[in-house]
């Protein structure tokens, strides 16, 4: 599943589920047993007035947003949380990417998916109705739905020239989102993005369901009904070491982003040739003894380029 690069509903994957059965009772009922494994920290919610209806972006120009961040206990915030799901006036709230272990200690041991390594440590997000700009994460991603309802709209990695994305140094939650994604059909800002419309998958997803969505898939997320929560795994199946892809695209950016044309075309080829490899390993013409470096990462060569990687950098 993974390997493929391609999202997955998974259906009733977490319908067993203590916390759900308690959502599903009542939004009272949901909040209460999450609220029971409070351990007392404090932690930041987006909060926007009533006629933003949930939707949390960039304000009227992208050096600005269009909701504040209001630091408080997790109890407070699900208490303001219940209040809005009643209330049409109120401020809209939404507390996202919780660490469980640290903020809601215990929730994990009685609202886990099995399959899931220990070492993958689980978040939660509580709020009421919501639209979460378009983005995409590094990780791999597992999203289950505890209470309310979860709408995604995906788009796959190649679209992104086509969804006019934001500033990457000035972001609402750490990853860059998609201004056009967020704009009203027809927008003549973003006349490429129809292109990406075109290719877009619509998952619903019920309290209980899941969605595996692979690293890099954009995806926009809205919340429903007026109090939802979600908890999801992010975890990177392939990673052999510390290094992240995509620290060694920001280093290839200040390396050869500018550089002419040309030039830029010919380094293309060689990360074909050596990271990409559509034709195969680059060595494939010699025995495997015979690769040196660029032998198996997981047979000592990762450390042997990571250690060149440090030195170069060291000297520059």
């Amino acid at each position: 599943m993974v390997s493929a690069c391609r999202p997955v509903v998974i259906r009733g994957l977490c319908a067993d589920w203590p916390a759900v059965h308690a959502a599903a009772a009542s939004v009272e009922h949901g909040a209460a047993y999450v609220g029971q494994f409070d351990a007392g920290t404090t932690a930041e919610a987006f909060v926007g007035s009533a006629d933003l209806a949930g939707r949390f972006h960039y304000g009227d120009k992208v050096d600005g947003f269009n909701f504040v961040r209001d630091s408080a206990g997790i109890s407070e915030h699900i208490r303001q949380i219940v209040v809005s799901a009643t209330d049409r006036e109120a401020a809209t709230r939404y507390l996202g990417s919780l660490p469980i272990d640290i903020h809601l200690p215990g929730f994990t041991r009685h609202n886990m998916v099995p399959a899931m390594p220990p070492s993958v440590a689980p978040r939660i997000w509580i709020g009421n109705a919501s639209v979460i700009a378009c983005h995409y994460d590094t990780y791999d991603n597992l999203a289950c739905v505890v209470a309310g309802r979860r709408r995604f709209t995906l788009y796959p990695p190649d679209a992104i020239g086509d969804l006019y994305v934001g500033p990457i140094d000035h972001t609402m939650a750490g990853q860059p989102v998609s201004l056009a994604a967020n704009a009203g059909e027809g927008d003549a800002r973003y006349p490429r993005f129809a292109a990406a419309r075109d290719r877009a998958l619509v998952v619903d997803l019920d309290a209980g369901d899941a969605l595996y969505l692979p690293k890099l898939w954009w995806h926009q997320v809205e919340a429903t009904s007026p109090f939802n929560i979600l908890v999801n795994y992010w975890w990177d199946n392939f990673s052999i070491g510390p290094d992240a892809p995509y620290t060694a695209m920001l280093l290839s950016m200040i390396a050869i982003a500018e550089r002419p044309e040309a030039e830029r075309a010919a380094w293309r080829a060689y990360f074909d040739h050596y990271v990409f490899r559509p034709d195969g390993h680059p060595l494939a013409h010699l025995p495997p003894e015979k690769h040196g470096v660029l032998g198996r990462m997981a047979s000592g060569n990762y450390g042997r380029i990571r250690a060149l990687v440090m030195r170069l950098l060291r000297d520059v």
